[in-house]
């Protein structure tokens, strides 16, 4: 019994989702079935004094309730039509009790479909067509009449306003959906921007320095590879580090890539350079024929680790630039733990080259965006006694800075 019970609920369910979807063929079904209704029981109920059905009575009961098939897309010539048609009919005197149904549902689609205003003005059609007929009734009082016009009126306007502001309010949010998901995408879109532009500025500063860096030390040891095999052995060296330093930070970016598309624990983190690693990177710059001192100044404290890579790539890029236009200049890295702010200085005299780094390179743009990134500040151009400086403030965030009385 249960199964049948399922197996019935699912055939109704698939039948209402039908015709759902097929207004027309329930608009038709309903006109015909009102009309075929109508007219059986003008035929076999036709009460006394009532002029009985013939021609003209069954033509005015199809145009009362034929045209609700176009309900939904003309509703008020629809409802006056049926109004007119039914009065008409009750006037020659047929019988009072048929051909009250269609108007009230010609004002319900009125209501459902037009705004407020619209449908209080029809509403004067049904009203008058149901309190004509109730008038004539042999045993119905004028004011009963007239009072179940209204109830029906009243009730059919509502029912109908009701319909009408959950489809507005329906395709309101239908609306705000759709707008929600383009702003969604765009949201997206605009993430993967950042996030390409955030790559392209890391795999600049990995690649662009050691680059720079095995450059310089290739053709150093093409020049002394006859003449000086040591210095050529350690140019090779140094181009090994870099080279291998360079696919290290490569996987670490590719490690993080597939972290954030798979979901998973975002270990590869771990590797991202910081301060700790500026004494290696200016060793490996001074073994290579770049003389930079190295110091810090102020007490060390632990720091966010993005900012940590912000510091640590602006003063790699700082030094890439002396590599790329000021090869051999001597170069000067102070970074200095202040009460509100990291600074970062990084001086270089004229080197070999005719101009220092430029301000306009790609480069010192990438640091730019990295520095303004973390609400810091950096000022960079020539020096007046030649040479290049650069120069950054990075505020601490509010747990990095040090607590009151402490240096």
């Amino acid at each position: 019994m249960g199964t049948k019970r399922m197996a019935f609920a699912e055939w109704l369910s698939r039948a209402l989702r039908w015709f759902a979807a097929r207004p027309l063929v329930v608009d038709t079904l309903l006109a015909v079935s009102l009309a075929a209704g109508s007219w059986m029981g003008a035929l076999y109920e036709s009460p006394s004094g009532a002029l009985p059905p013939d021609g003209l009575s069954f033509a005015l009961i199809l145009a009362v309730n034929l045209p609700l098939v176009c309900r939904r897309k003309a509703p008020i010539t629809v409802l006056v039509v049926s109004c007119s048609c039914a009065i008409v009919y009750h006037l020659f005197g047929y019988h009072y009790g048929v051909n009250n149904i269609g108007p009230p549902l010609a004002l319900y689609s009125v209501a459902a479909r037009r705004p407020p205003a619209v449908s209080a003005a029809s509403a004067v059609l049904v009203l008058a067509e149901w309190t004509h007929a109730g008038m004539m009734q042999p045993l119905v009082a004028p004011w009963a009449a007239a009072g179940t016009a209204i109830l029906i009126t009243v009730s059919v306007l509502s029912l109908g306003t009701a319909v009408r502001s959950l489809t507005e309010r329906n395709r309101r949010l239908a609306d705000l959906a759709v707008r929600l998901e383009l702003e969604q995408e765009s949201r997206a879109r605009r993430a993967a921007t950042e996030e390409r532009v955030k790559i392209a500025r890391e795999l600049h500063d990995v690649v662009a320095h050691h680059v720079a860096l095995i450059s310089m030390q290739a053709g150093l040891g093409r020049y002394v590879f006859t003449t000086d095999p040591a210095t050529a052995h350690a140019t090779l060296e140094t181009i090994s580090d870099a080279s291998r330093e360079a696919m290290t930070e490569m996987r670490r970016m590719l490690s993080i890539l597939r972290t954030d598309q798979d979901g998973g624990d975002d270990g590869g983190r771990d590797f991202t350079p910081g301060l700790n690693r500026l004494e290696q990177l200016v060793r490996r710059l001074d073994s290579s024929g770049v003389p930079v001192r190295f110091r810090f100044a102020g007490t060390r404290r632990p720091l966010n680790p993005g900012l940590e890579l912000c510091a640590y790539r602006v003063v790699q890029e700082s030094l890439t630039n002396v590599l790329k236009h000021a090869p051999g200049a001597r170069t000067e890295v102070v970074v200095t733990y202040g009460d509100s702010a990291l600074g970062i200085r990084v001086t270089n005299e004229p080197g070999d080259s005719t101009v220092a780094s430029r301000p306009g390179g790609q480069g010192l743009i990438g640091m730019t965006e990295r520095v303004k990134l973390y609400g810091g500040t950096i000022v960079a151009g020539p020096r007046p006694s030649g040479g290049f400086e650069v120069e950054v403030a990075l505020p601490f965030a509010p747990t990095e800075q040090p607590a009151l009385g402490h240096g």
